[in-house]
């Protein structure tokens, strides 16, 4: 593949950022306006900076591609959960970019691809396919995000790509965003203390568990409106990383749109963490049109605790002993990547059945036939 630079686009592009940031800075503070977009078009800005330089974006796409696919606790390969085209050594300019070429249809245009190949997108096939596309997004965010702290910040149908063999791709590395250690650290923490909260079954709210919650939410650098609820930070960290809840804390509700949405008390949200917040939404949105009920903070939270569990032993005098769970866990995925391959080569009705079964499986949380629906 070959990406080549439009004459002029720089200039226009930052230009009409500008405009929508003096136009935000305007607006700033309306009631009217819950979100702050000039901190959106902020960062907007400084990202766009740095997308007109394809050595940069040849440079992201190598770094991002070798965290996907290596283990930062033993150094080993590991299957990634989304494939990343390669630059190309020695054909990349500022305004020419090289790479390997990712055989698919973007997610934008997947709906007319499984039309064409006589597919019915509310099909069971169709659905397991939604299930595996949103388990290697989430994981894919979750390991850039956490584990480096470097992630793709341009996450859209246009450059998500459904393969012909049936894996999940990513493209365009213009806009990536690199968090500090500090932020990375926090935000598992956040993680971890929201898995444990929705692992309590829901009978009541632990004011304790709320307020590490909501601790670790303010040290994030969100701040909320004079005369929010108490129980406001730990409700949008909720919002942002648990779909899976009817309800929140403090009486706030899901929908953004609500007046009692935790949006409308927001009085700033940190900009390094903006484009996390887009992942986010990318993520919930894609689980709300398969009509799963997805939390990200208990998906993260695994690569979480291994994070925090490395930087402890880091701090420890005798280091971290060698992980047999790291082993087996690359043979695993390694059985589950055989196994979608045996699947994608059976005969058409053959396939449908066993997605069928599969996606009941899913659905059910079955073990063994639930591990097929997320990696076939």
């Amino acid at each position: 593949a070959v990406k080549v630079q439009r004459p002029a686009i720089e200039a226009k592009l930052l230009g009409d950022v500008a405009a929508l940031k003096a136009l935000a800075k305007a607006v700033r503070g309306f009631d009217a306006i819950p979100v702050d977009y000039y901190t959106v078009f902020s960062e907007l800005e400084v990202q766009l900076s740095d997308e007109f330089d394809f050595i940069k974006e040849a440079a992201a796409m190598e770094r991002i591609g070798a965290a996907l696919s290596t283990d930062p606790a033993t150094g080993s390969p590991r299957p990634p959960p989304v494939v990343t085209p390669r630059p190309v050594g020695g054909l990349v300019t500022k305004r020419v970019l090289v790479m390997d070429y990712l055989r698919g249809e973007p997610l934008s245009r997947a709906v007319e691809a499984m039309e064409a190949r006589g597919i019915d997108p509310d099909s069971p096939e169709a659905q397991l396919f939604g299930r595996k596309l949103l388990s290697a997004l989430t994981e894919a965010f979750g390991l850039t995000i956490l584990e480096g702290g470097f992630f793709h910040a341009d996450p859209h149908p246009g450059n998500i790509f459904v393969l012909d063999d049936g894996r999940v791709g990513l493209i365009d590395f213009g806009q990536v965003k690199q968090i500090g250690a500090r932020a990375s650290t926090t935000l598992a923490k956040v993680m971890v203390a929201l898995a444990a909260r929705g692992a309590g079954g829901g009978e009541g709210e632990d004011e304790a568990q709320l307020d590490e919650i909501s601790r670790l939410a303010l040290e994030l650098g969100v701040r909320l409106r004079d005369g929010s609820p108490r129980e406001g930070p730990a409700a949008t960290a909720i919002w942002l990383f648990d779909g899976s809840v009817d309800t929140l804390p403090g009486g706030f509700d899901t929908n953004e749109l609500s007046p009692n949405s935790p949006v409308k008390v927001l009085q700033s949200f940190p900009q390094e963490l903006t484009l996390v917040g887009r992942s986010t939404v990318l993520i919930k949105g894609i689980a709300s049109r398969l009509g799963v009920r997805w939390s990200l903070a208990s998906e993260w939270a695994p690569i979480a605790r291994r994070l925090l569990a490395r930087q402890s032993a880091a701090r420890s005098p005798f280091g971290a002993p060698p992980r047999l769970r790291s082993i087996v866990r690359l043979l695993g995925q390694w059985a589950a990547a055989k196994l979608s391959a045996v699947v994608l080569a059976l005969p058409p009705p053959l396939r449908r059945l066993v997605a069928a079964v599969a996606l009941r499986c899913s659905k059910r949380g079955s073990s063994p036939t639930g591990q097929l629906a997320t990696q076939s």
